[in-house]
């Protein structure tokens, strides 16, 4: 599970990650679990829940439990054959979603690791203006961006310390400032990959 402030370079890394496990195993298939982008493609859909996920997502709040949930779950059930790699990217997020979360992994037989993506607020404010002026993402302007960071401090954080306490995840504390190259290797030290 790759979790950290929005702008740590989850999404980044995940790829990266995806990459070499593919090049170390490409018999075994990696199902990337990106909840950010199961909104965006949900809430591209005719429905009211969608159009209402889409308001709640371009002005910077988090999602209900009960939307991350389905979410992640529906790409689960849908997709995983039962012999990947998953790679779950900025999920969970609130406390709740976290304690749920957890019967994932003995359900599965999967053994969780948690990569923590430490990123200051100022480096994270940088990189998602950049991001936003690139690739257009509606949310990273100054108002969703405070009000994102505002959601980490309150209810991502405690999820954070909740995993970094929890007696069956392999927590890892990655200083995600630097060149991507850099924050990639540190993961893959850390993930005994490189």
């Amino acid at each position: 599970m790759f979790m950290g402030r929005p702008g740590s370079g989850k999404g980044t890394q995940s790829q990266l990650l995806m990459a070499r496990l593919n090049e170390l195993d490409p018999s075994r298939e990696v199902l990337h679990v990106e909840t950010g982008a199961e909104f965006r493609k949900f809430y591209e859909g005719p429905s009211y829940t969608a159009k209402h996920s889409k308001e709640i997502i371009d002005s910077g709040k988090l999602m209900p439990v009960f939307m991350t949930v389905y979410a992640w779950g529906n790409a689960l059930v849908a997709r995983f054959k039962g012999n990947e790699h998953v790679i779950f990217d900025g999920t969970p997020r609130k406390l709740l979603e976290t304690q749920l979360i957890e019967g994932v992994f003995p359900f599965y037989g999967l053994k969780p690791n948690v990569i923590y993506l430490d990123v200051h607020h100022d480096e994270s404010k940088k990189r998602l203006i950049l991001r936003g002026q690139t690739q257009g993402r509606r949310d990273d302007n100054e108002a969703g961006i405070r009000q994102r960071n505002v959601a980490y401090e309150t209810e991502i954080q405690p999820s954070i310390d909740y995993l970094r306490k929890h007696p069956e995840m392999h927590f890892h504390d990655i200083d995600g400032i630097g060149s991507v190259e850099e924050v990639h290797a540190r993961i893959m030290e850390k993930l005994h990959l490189d």
